[in-house]
């Protein structure tokens, strides 16, 4: 090779490199200030209408559990038992499947970093990160358990419905297909391949509205948390879900607490200290003064379409409103399932 080539080649290899390292650095300066919690739901695709998220890495740590790849799937198991009973596993999309996941997958909540399932109605994605280490011999796993590897390294491995009772009993259907982004250190799976291709092809451009980014980010570092857009909040937890007299009990409570306004996104969360947050986003801050307030106020009373009273299960330890956004903070009874209990409805303090 001429000395011309060799500098040729070499100026080429420093161009490439420069490059990788700018995008590098781009993505750490974008990234610097966020939580785990806002970076993962940047990765969320534009259709998301419910967000449930898990920081298996804190939860690991709130239980005392010393985990890895290459743990007992009994140990999994009885890490996953002691997480649900402190509350901190109902976000997930993986724990019927952990022991198989970790048998054959490479990835499960005893190595997953965190996990953020997306729903909406066009499709659902499970989005996890996974420490470097561990993502590199994902790809190796899903081959030895018969998934079909892709022609290009951002691709889809194919699976199936047929597959998964070959691999082993209570795989989640989102397992059926999966693509890796080593450049991201996750895995993405999904029950259907073409969703998943768009949602693969999206990463990375940050799709969620303002307002859901602004629950996001007024929920800080959760350990498990459900976020829903306006739509959807306004659906999934609305008393229209209850029996006809807790309607009309729900209908004269809301009356005597005073103003209630739609929201335009919604986030509960288990917090780092066990306290539960909800984040309930409005048009402005006329609405936001006038529904923490009103919400307060249901907060602690009567819970119909649920039982018994909210009190029963909780105090409101605080209720605020802060530009176009209301928390309440909510301390749980000893024993008591408070964030699973209201991350769907009804719930008459997120009513519309």
């Amino acid at each position: 090779m001429s000395k011309r080539v060799t500098v040729v080649v070499a100026a080429v290899v420093g161009l490439v490199l420069l490059a990788a390292l700018a995008v590098v650095g781009v993505r750490w300066w974008r990234d610097r200030d966020r939580t785990a919690f806002e970076q993962a739901t940047s990765y969320a695709p534009a259709d998301a209408a419910r967000l449930s998220w898990t920081d298996w890495a804190a939860v690991r740590d709130r239980t005392g559990a010393d985990l890895d790849a290459t743990s007992s799937g009994d140990d999994v198991q009885s890490f996953l038992d002691k997480a649900f009973d402190v509350d901190l596993t109902s976000t997930s999309a993986l724990v019927q499947s952990a022991p198989v996941l970790q048998a054959h997958f490479g990835f499960s909540p005893a190595n997953v970093e965190w996990e953020l399932f997306s729903q909406s109605t066009a499709g659902a994605v499970v989005i996890l990160r996974l420490p470097d280490d561990d993502l590199d011999a994902v790809g190796d796993d899903l081959e030895d358990a018969g998934f079909k590897r892709p022609g290009t390294d951002d691709g889809v491995w194919i699976g199936g419905d047929s597959l998964l009772p070959e691999i082993g009993a209570d795989l989640s259907p989102e397992l059926q297909y999966v693509a890796l982004d080593a450049d991201r250190g996750l895995v993405l799976t999904s029950d259907r391949s073409d969703y998943l291709h768009d949602v693969v092809d999206g990463l990375g451009d940050d799709h969620l509205s303002d307002p859901v980014k602004s629950v996001v980010d007024a929920s800080g570092e959760p350990l498990s948390a459900a976020v829903y857009d306006g739509d959807n909040a306004c659906s999934a937890l609305a008393m229209s879900q209850a029996d006809a007299d807790d309607q009309a009990t729900a209908d004269r409570l809301v009356e005597e607490a005073g103003t209630i306004d739609p929201m335009t996104a919604y986030a509960l969360s288990v917090q780092p200290g066990g306290h539960v947050r909800a984040v309930m986003a409005f048009a402005d801050g006329d609405q936001a003064k006038a529904n923490a307030a009103s919400r307060a106020v249901l907060a602690a009373g009567p819970a119909p379409g649920q039982g018994g009273d909210f009190s029963d299960r909780f105090s409101v330890a605080s209720a605020s409103a802060e530009g176009d956004l209301v928390t309440l903070d909510l301390v749980p009874r000893s024993g008591e399932y408070v964030f699973s209990d209201l991350a769907s409805g009804p719930v008459l303090f997120a009513t519309c």
